[in-house]
């Protein structure tokens, strides 16, 4: 199911360029039981396919054996590259460090507790490695804990957000560009595919099969629906206002004075009229004044820092294409000096 268009006539398919093409990132908390199993799998997925990949696993501050688990693995598989965070951080977190420390030109997040099992990593990768498309989710198939919060929210999203994508926070393989597209936030990760469809990059969606857990328990609780809620208001606000925020402040303000002014002229030809005022109504008209002017201010202000953050994605976009010319320049020699290297240019 598409989103959106966008061509694809004129650019190479990655699976044609040499070095890594695909970086499976897994954030892992406390997922000692499933690492082992979960690599293994992996191995054989690997061995499968002509694409090349890497699997860089994210402890994110596990308390259990699992970075111990992970160095030694680390010595039985070439291509597992682990990664610690010292303290939790969040998924959100733990994929930017993934990204960073990943060579791949296709990302992939993935979790480590089995519930999907890597043989389903291809279907999602396969689009984008073809050039069909730039973003590949996952929609669940079987029973799953939280199915009915599940459908609530992704409800309220697609009403939101007009995606038409049937499971917005779920197993996903996505363009590099995609995540250095993407504005920082915490739990970015769950409106990965919204930003990336408002960006005009296209999205498709693939069934996944969900399997019960191998080990372990769920980390997500009730206590994220209402941090859910408020999230999906804040990227919903960044998406509509993000570039403009006068457009939203400004506006309010602007009509909030000129009721003030209105309802002032009125009550003033009123008391004029006939020699009566109203307490209330003055409370009311300065109340309008005061707040239509600080809303107009905020989104005064609210233009400048937008200003600044246009500044500052810039400069990521120019640190991301050198830092990317600069690992395809360490590829091009350890390929050697006969191979070419055929860059994306979109």
């Amino acid at each position: 199911m598409a989103v959106s268009t966008r061509s694809f006539d004129t650019a190479p398919r990655l699976a044609d360029r040499p070095g890594v093409h695909v970086s499976v990132l897994v954030p892992a908390k406390d997922e000692a039981g499933n690492l082992a199993l979960f690599v293994e799998q992996c191995a054989e997925m690997i061995d499968t396919q002509s694409a090349s990949f890497e699997v860089v696993i994210i402890d994110d501050g596990s308390s259990d054996a699992s970075w111990t688990i992970l160095q030694e693995l680390r010595t039985r598989y070439a291509f597992l590259h682990p990664v610690r965070h010292r303290a939790q951080r969040g998924i959100a977190e733990a994929l930017r460090t993934g990204y960073l420390h990943a060579r791949g030109q296709v990302l992939v997040f993935y979790p480590a507790d089995l519930q999907f099992k890597p043989e389903d990593i291809p279907s999602l990768v396969n689009p984008i490695l073809a050039g069909d498309s730039d973003m590949v989710t996952g929609f669940k198939q079987g029973k799953y804990e939280k199915a009915f919060v599940s459908r609530i929210y992704n409800t309220l999203s697609r009403t939101l957000f007009h995606v038409p994508v049937r499971d917005l926070n779920n197993v996903k393989a996505y363009r590099r560009e995609i995540m250095a597209a993407l504005p920082m936030r915490p739990d970015f990760h769950r409106y990965m595919i919204v930003m990336a469809a408002a960006q005009g990059f296209t999205v498709t969606e693939v069934p996944i099969p969900l399997y019960p857990r191998h080990s372990g328990r769920s980390k997500f609780g009730l206590s994220r629906i209402p941090i859910g809620v408020l999230d999906m208001v804040a990227v919903w606000f960044e998406l509509r206002f993000g570039q403009k925020p006068l457009l939203a402040f400004g506006m309010l303000g602007a009509a909030l004075f000129a009721l003030g002014v209105l309802a002032g002229m009125s009550a003033l030809g009123w008391l004029l009229a006939t020699g009566q005022g109203q307490r209330w109504a003055w409370t009311v008209i300065q109340t309008c004044l005061v707040l239509g002017s600080i809303f107009f201010a905020t989104g005064l202000l609210g233009e400048q820092i937008a200003q600044q953050r246009s500044e500052v994605r810039e400069m990521r976009r120019e640190l991301g294409e050198l830092a990317a010319g600069q690992r395809e320049n360490e590829e091009r020699e350890e390929q050697g000096p006969s191979r070419v290297t055929v860059r994306d240019t979109r």
